[in-house]
């Protein structure tokens, strides 16, 4: 222990610098999610003092007490399951860290830079999978079902994720980024994603050029034809441009929030599995192992007899005109 202590006491003083900030680093990492609740309480009553100023003159549906304890709950519901998950998913980025391709440092802002950007793509192409595999829509489908759009609709997260998500991030750490960085840069994520869940912003001009804005993420929480699987962005809208997934906000299509098929109830445990249980019937009725692996891993469209868009949307209207 002499010893210990006599070599911690002559540590040079870079070494001992690196290795405070790697513990801050890790904390950060642990709590960041827990350190947003403030920032969560204050917008929402933001939000709350704003849609009370406008009164009548606004078309905004506000809150609705059940709708947004149902919100809550799923939050905190995520939060008991992500701590469950790290478990497993902790021990597993640091095995595929060890084997990394690179070692870039995260205590240089040029790796922040490229963490920045890495995981919002990543971020983009999981949200996509997520809305056009069913399966992976059966975990993600309980956050859009609130037919309402407000902050505390952000919080109806999709408390089946931490299951299996990190996944798509591994990747990252074999790269070379540090797990404890990939994840306080996937907190960053999360929370900027939580002020754009509001009708109370408009447009912002030149900003939401490049930037996922509330405009363009109310287009992506409607279920109007014209905006189903559409802005998938996390932080930057450049992702849905470059992959043609962009669909801006029309004022004459207002945002009809919530689900194609509303599930029309608060009880947390239908709003978890509904669609993963509608999956497993079809699946388990279905004739011959295409159709049932259809039901399972099909976008959520997908049925035997041909893909069920809504009738408004741009696909059904084109094969209207087509047979007439």
């Amino acid at each position: 222990m002499v010893g210990a202590h006599r070599a911690q006491m002559h540590a040079p003083p870079a070494l001992d610098r690196h290795n405070v900030r790697m513990e801050n680093l890790e904390w950060l990492s642990r709590y960041l999610l827990v350190l947003g609740i403030p920032y969560f309480l204050v917008l929402i009553a933001l939000e709350l003092w704003a849609l009370h100023g406008r009164g009548r003159s606004t078309t905004a549906k506000g809150y609705e007490w059940r709708d947004s304890a149902t919100s809550l709950s799923m939050g905190a519901i995520k939060l008991v399951v992500m701590i469950g998950c790290a478990l497993y998913t902790v021990p597993l980025f640091a095995w595929v860290y060890e084997h990394r391709v690179f070692t870039l440092s995260p205590l240089v802002w040029w790796t922040w830079v490229l963490l920045f950007f890495a995981d919002d793509f990543t971020y983009y192409w999981y949200h996509r999978f997520a809305h056009r595999v069913r399966l992976l829509w059966s975990e993600h489908v309980n956050h859009h079902s609130s037919e309402h759009y407000n902050l505390s609709t952000a919080l109806r997260q999709s408390t089946l994720g931490p299951v299996f998500l990190f996944v798509y991030w591994l990747p990252l750490a074999w790269i070379g980024f540090h797990p404890a960085a990939i994840a306080v840069q996937f907190g960053l994520n999360l929370l900027y994603q939580f002020w754009i869940h509001t009708e109370t912003v408009g447009h912002l001009g030149v900003f939401e050029k490049v930037f996922n804005t509330p405009s363009h993420h109310r287009v992506h929480h409607g279920s109007n034809g014209i905006y189903l699987d559409r802005n998938y962005a996390g932080i930057l809208i450049i992702w849905d441009k470059l992959f043609g997934t962009f669909q801006p906000e029309r004022e004459d299509v207002p945002v009809r929030y919530g689900l194609v098929h509303d599930i029309k109830t608060f009880r947390i445990g239908t709003v978890i599995f509904h669609e993963l249980a509608f999956a497993v019937r079809q699946a388990w009725k279905a004739k011959g192992l295409r159709n049932k692996l259809g039901w399972i891993f099909g976008p959520p469209e997908w049925s035997p007899d041909g893909p069920r868009w809504p009738d408004d949307h741009p696909q059904a209207i084109a094969a209207r005109t087509q047979a007439s």
